[in-house]
């Protein structure tokens, strides 16, 4: 029996996957979690073998808990399911130790596949992945001014896009206040921009932040 834990801050999505997997052989769901943070306890208590991952989520999100979750477990496996297909969401997350990516547009039937093949030391990557990622390789693809970020700098860019405090950053970063601006600083050099409000503008038009999503604060 493969032990899979689901990490979505919707309910819906969250209770719609349990449900699908719950009635799937050999897979059965022992825990959920709403944001990256409460991830981390919830793994601890669970011992899942294979982890849904969402990507957009309040806090740490699931780049900074997929790298977390990784390091303290290189056993554990994560499958992202997520609506962000294009760069460098994909890049990012299996460089942080994801194992799996597929869009919340596949099919069941994948993502009951993704989790047998991960669950015996395969990667999976959805097709739509695959090939964006195969694209980004070849010679005149776009490139996109957040693929200079390093991991942690992406990971404080993503928090800024967000709204959230220097402070906030510092405490779920486990990073000073200083080292915090530090990296923001860098943000700003690398990507040309002057605030946080330009930084989630310019994110918004690479699809990194969903054009939905509230400005960050300046």
């Amino acid at each position: 029996m493969i032990k899979v834990m689901v990490v979505d801050d919707h309910e819906l999505v969250r209770t719609g996957i349990t449900r699908i997997l719950n009635d799937a052989p050999g897979i059965r769901v022992v825990g959920e979690a709403a944001s990256g943070e409460e991830a981390l306890e919830v793994v601890r208590q669970k011992a899942p073998d294979v982890l849904l991952m969402d990507v957009s989520m309040p806090g740490i999100g699931g780049l900074e808990a997929t790298r977390k979750l990784v390091l303290s477990d290189p056993s554990l496996k994560v499958i992202v399911v997520s609506v962000h297909a294009d760069e460098p969401y994909p890049s990012r997350m299996l460089q942080a130790g994801a194992t799996g990516y597929l869009t919340k547009g596949c099919a069941v039937d994948e993502i009951v596949a993704a989790i047998k093949a991960v669950s015996t030391g395969e990667r999976y990557i959805g097709a739509d992945i695959a090939q964006k990622l195969a694209l980004k390789m070849t010679p005149g693809g776009e490139v996109s001014p957040f693929d200079a970020l390093s991991p942690r700098e992406m990971q404080v860019m993503l928090m800024l896009t967000q709204g959230q405090r220097l402070q906030v950053i510092s405490d779920k970063l486990c990073l000073s206040p200083k080292t915090v601006s530090t990296y923001r600083h860098r943000l700003y050099e690398k990507l040309s921009v002057d605030s946080d409000v330009e930084l989630a503008r310019l994110a918004m038009n690479y699809g990194i932040i969903e054009s939905s999503m509230e400005h960050a604060k300046p």
